[in-house]
């Protein structure tokens, strides 16, 4: 069969004619293969291999060391409001007053009470002694006797129970002023001034300790039994706080500097509907800018210091249900090893296994390589830390 390149072109492409006398046999293979494109390029690099601690994260919630819901302990008419909204209190400083003067009143009663029974009180002791001295010169009767000494015990009770009424009665009238029992910022009033206020049902307010503040987070029984022996070669327990162990809060504004602690208690019981246990982390909190009810990431020393591969998260592919990276090696050419990773640390993911650390891994241009193909690698050192984009809760 024969053709006439120039004479039949007519619209047909000469890579379109090309390809068919190959196919024919009419052109011979080197120069198809003269054609092949190189090998792609892909940047790689050796892992960053040093002493790691690895963090373990979990998600909680701030809440205040102290919380106080202010009631009265006596029922009245809210007489005076003595903090703004919002403010920040100290202890003692004072709150509310009820209206004093109904307990005014009752505290006057119970002294004039306490005073008619400390008159009683000396007339029945003076009987007493009179009834004493007749009856040793026998004027009177022993009876007689013992109805003074019977009156005189009676006296003394009642007054023991007018001091106790007048002792009563100072304790509700200071009641009636109404203190911080701590310092912290307080809430707005629940109540206007001139509504009844009842004892003990009432709430008025509430104050929330602010400095230090602390974070509450559940681990379940896995993560319990490798803190508690990781705890054990500390020398401390996970129920004492592992012995103050310094955590890291990072909260939901990435902006936001993380927050320095330490874990100073645990439950001493898993729960058996959640087979979680809860633990609490306190931080310092001077500037305020933390609240109770705040959410958080919590990063927990999860392992004692040992040797670690680090990898950029974009050198680690995923193969179906595992992760893979792919190694590079002195020919160029591409296998691909599955690995475990772990969490991140320092702008890298921990590789638990899969790699010792003197590979070198395609670390840039995963959507160019496949196993087995060549590429032509480019070296790049990584640095032991790397600064990453910020990231969203």
């Amino acid at each position: 069969m024969a053709f006439d390149l120039h004479a039949r072109a007519s619209g047909r492409s000469t890579g379109a004619v090309f390809g068919l006398l190959f196919t024919l046999g009419l052109v011979p293979w080197p120069a198809l293969a003269q054609s092949a494109p190189p090998p792609p390029t892909v940047t790689v690099a050796k892992p960053v291999v040093r002493e790691i601690v690895e963090d373990d994260e979990f998600i909680g919630r701030f809440e205040a060391v102290d919380e106080v819901e202010l009631r009265a302990r006596v029922g009245g008419y809210l007489q005076t409001t003595h903090f703004k909204d919002g403010a920040l209190v100290k202890a003692g400083d004072p709150l509310f007053t009820i209206d004093k003067r109904p307990f005014e009143f009752a505290f006057s009663e119970a002294q004039s009470q306490m005073s008619v029974a400390e008159a009683a009180l000396e007339f029945a002791e003076s009987q007493l002694r009179r009834a004493e001295d007749l009856t040793r010169t026998g004027n009177i009767p022993a009876s007689t006797l013992d109805d003074r000494r019977r009156e005189f015990l009676s006296a003394q009770a009642t007054l023991a129970g007018a001091t106790a009424a007048k002792a009563t009665a100072d304790l509700n009238l200071g009641y009636t002023d109404i203190a911080a029992p701590i310092a912290g910022r307080i809430d707005r009033r629940r109540i206007s001034v001139g509504n009844l206020v009842q004892a003990d049902q009432t709430v008025l307010t509430s104050i929330v300790s602010l400095d230090p503040i602390d974070f509450y987070f559940d681990i379940d029984e896995r993560q319990f039994l490798a803190y508690s022996r990781d705890a054990r070669e500390r020398g401390s327990n996970l129920q004492e706080g592992v012995g103050g162990l310094a955590v890291t809060v990072h909260l939901a504004d990435s902006r936001e500097a993380p927050i320095e602690g330490r874990l100073d208690f645990a439950e001493n019981r898993i729960d058996r509907d959640t087979g979680t246990m809860r633990v609490r982390a306190r931080f310092p909190n001077a500037d305020l800018r933390v609240l109770p009810g705040l959410f958080g990431r919590i990063n927990v020393p999860g392992s004692l210091p040992h040797q670690g591969v680090l990898l950029p998260d974009e050198a680690i592919g995923a193969d179906q249900d595992q992760r893979i990276v792919y190694v590079v090696d002195d020919a160029g050419k591409v296998s691909a090893k599955p690995v475990r990773t772990g969490p991140k640390l320092d702008g890298y993911r921990v590789i638990r296994s899969g790699l010792t650390g003197t590979e070198t891994v395609v670390v840039n241009g995963l959507m160019r390589v496949r196993p087995d193909i060549t590429v032509t690698p480019r070296l790049e050192v990584l640095p032991p830390e790397r600064v990453v984009a910020e990231e969203a809760l």
